[in-house]
């Protein structure tokens, strides 16, 4: 209790909440390109860009672990700032895996892939749109709970759509390696939606703490 008493009466690094910012807004970037692999566009293009956000995640990545051994007072535990930086990026880490396996396999998209990828927008965006009230957790409590509600119903129509979509795979005619790389695919797609909900349980664990 004196601690936190000494923390919070302590000034604190903003900067800490601008980078959070920052990587969040990438990686909403990052889905955005991930989608438009799934769409069937351009797919070196989109990889490209893709490429490019997740080494400017990378950055954000660093600046802000070498800041936290740097700064005497960070806005949350450091524990918590190191767990929340690492989580943000490996959602762009898993899109850009899920990328490069994507050109390997060459499969055709289905709706229900493309609207898995429109949840991770979804998501995503909500998190980076929560963002800034890590400046003051204690009188943003409803920002955090509607970002959270936001992001299980992303994740929850997600989880949907696979189902509807493995249903269809299963029941088509397809040789069953097909079907195999087609389950692996939805996967894929599946973990970049969970990575986000990994953030907002994140976030709910610092606003429990901090509140």
């Amino acid at each position: 209790m004196v601690l936190r008493l000494f923390r919070k009466l302590m000034p604190r690094d903003e900067r800490f909440v601008e980078r959070f910012c920052r990587h969040s807004a990438i990686v909403v970037e990052g889905a955005v390109q991930f989608r438009g692999i799934l769409s069937g566009a351009d797919y070196e293009a989109h990889c490209k860009e893709l490429f490019r956000l997740e080494d400017a995640a990378d950055d954000v990545t660093k600046e802000t672990v070498h800041a936290v051994h740097r700064s005497f007072i960070t806005p949350f535990d450091r524990s918590e700032v190191l767990e929340l930086i690492t989580t943000l990026d490996d959602t762009i880490d898993i899109m850009k895996d899920a990328a490069r396996r994507l050109g390997l396999y060459k499969v055709a998209y289905t709706p229900e892939m493309l609207g898995m990828a429109d949840c991770a927008i979804r998501a995503s965006t909500a998190i980076r749109d929560a963002m800034p009230a890590l400046s003051a957790i204690g009188r943003n409590e409803k920002v955090f709970s509607e970002m959270q509600q936001k992001v299980r119903a992303a994740e929850s129509e997600a989880d949907d759509l696979l189902q509807r979509g493995m249903k269809a795979l299963f029941a088509g005619s397809d040789p069953a390696g097909d079907k195999l790389i087609g389950e692996r695919v939805y996967e894929l797609i599946e973990a970049v939606v969970d990575r986000c909900e990994d953030v907002t349980d994140v976030i709910a664990g610092i606003v429990v703490e901090h509140v």
